[in-house]
């Protein structure tokens, strides 16, 4: 336990990282073998054990940093314990709490799509199945949570509508780009946001910041350039710009991974969802479902090779911009526009999740009406029996087992 004088200093603008790499990887590696239920309940574990029980930083510090967090594209929980890592030990701690709090995760999803392929029988395909349904109750859960919290009132409401029906006449990732667009500037023709107050403070000099943001950018413009150049960079702009693009939470990345990995072909639609349902009972980031589809795609990289391709391609838009947008958070934050255009940005994310849930996931998994019996089974299993997703995860896999024998 630090002292009352170190957890200030936490928060404080001159503080200076007081722990080591070492302390933070373990404290990082018991969170990511433990901590289930998505980016939500995430940062509800990290609250307990590194605000309540270790105090490393207040609650005040802890929830200006998760506000930062929610307002930047990319995974939520993972930027929350990259800035954690960096307050308690600067630049090695924040590469620390990153390995530390992926790795078990990915390594399970690796595995898990190295035996996939090998899974044989009525048994192996109906478990397969199962985790297909399964992704139908989890999406549509989230639809429903994000719905309730990012589209209180009509005019969200018609907002998320509007993104549905841009996607339905323009597919894929410019689609998906178009409709945040669109959501945005109508969030800051509503101007219903309001100043955030709170000051948050991280040790990144401005030109680091800089840096980062130039690099944010620069890949992103420079990278579908060059990538007909190789399929080795085809793949990495694909992943980059899926985690340069996500708002609202780990789930979103489904529509904007679909679109790069399934649409080209490299990747099955029927592979893709199995693989997302497994995701689902793991512990960590949900953004570790890159890992599986670096594994499995038909191109090249794939494998072990893949794999790590595809995950520091998706997490590294995210960490760029929370490093490039620290310094400058303050101002931002009291800018009432800012939180316009982001009121009306996450109100489009829920109408591409929804999208999302109608194509690929519904479509891709429910065949007749013994799949939807088990999705809706599912479903209730988590909205009212607030059962946790792991546990879900297991009765949709054993429920298409047995839907399968049953033929």
């Amino acid at each position: 336990m630090q002292s009352a004088k170190t957890v200030t200093r936490a928060s404080d603008p001159d503080h200076r990282p007081t722990g080591n790499a070492a302390e933070v990887f373990a404290a990082f590696l018991k969170l990511g073998l433990t901590s289930f239920g998505g980016p939500i309940a995430h940062l509800g574990y990290f609250r307990e054990e590194l605000v309540v029980r270790r105090a490393w930083l207040t609650d005040a510090a802890y929830a200006d940093l998760v506000a930062l967090c929610q307002f930047l594209p990319g995974p939520a929980s993972s930027q929350v314990g990259f800035a954690l890592g960096m307050l308690r030990a600067g630049w090695p701690g924040a590469l620390a709490a990153f390995a530390a709090f992926t790795l078990p995760s990915a390594l399970i999803m690796v595995v898990f799509a190295l035996s996939a392929a090998s899974i044989a029988g009525p048994l192996g395909t109906g478990a397969l199945d199962g985790l297909k349904i399964v992704a139908v109750a989890i999406v549509a859960q989230a639809v429903w949570g994000m719905a309730r919290t990012l589209c209180p009132d009509g005019p969200r409401a018609a907002i998320a509508v509007a993104a549905v029906a841009i996607l339905a006449f323009v597919s894929g990732p410019f689609g998906m780009v178009a409709a945040l667009i669109l959501g945005a500037l109508a969030g800051l023709a509503l101007g219903r946001g309001k100043a955030a107050i709170g000051p948050v403070a991280i040790p990144v000099s401005p030109p680091a910041a800089l840096t980062a943001l130039f690099a944010f950018f620069a890949l992103l413009a420079v990278l579908p350039l060059i990538a007909p150049l190789g399929q080795v960079l085809a793949v990495f702009d694909s992943f980059y710009r899926a985690g340069a693009l996500v708002f609202g939470g780990g789930h979103v990345v489904l529509p904007l991974l679909q679109a790069e990995v399934v649409q080209p072909g490299w990747v099955s639609e029927d592979t893709f969802l199995a693989g997302y349902g497994a995701a689902q009972a793991v512990p960590g980031p949900l953004f570790t479902f890159a890992a599986y589809l670096g594994t499995v795609l038909s191109t090249t990289p794939n494998g072990l090779a893949g794999a790590a391709m595809a995950l520091l391609a998706v997490f590294l838009p995210g960490f760029l911009l929370l490093t490039g947008i620290l310094p400058f958070w303050n101002r931002l934050r009291a800018l009432p526009a800012a939180q316009s255009l982001m009121q009306g940005a996450n109100a489009a994310v829920v109408g591409i999740l929804g999208a999302a849930l109608y194509s690929p996931v519904f479509t891709g998994a429910i065949d007749d009406l013994r799949d939807f019996a088990l999705a809706l089974v599912c479903f209730v299993a988590l909205m009212a029996w607030k059962a946790p997703p792991w546990m879900v995860v297991i009765i949709a896999a054993m429920g298409g087992t047995g839907l399968a024998l049953i033929g």
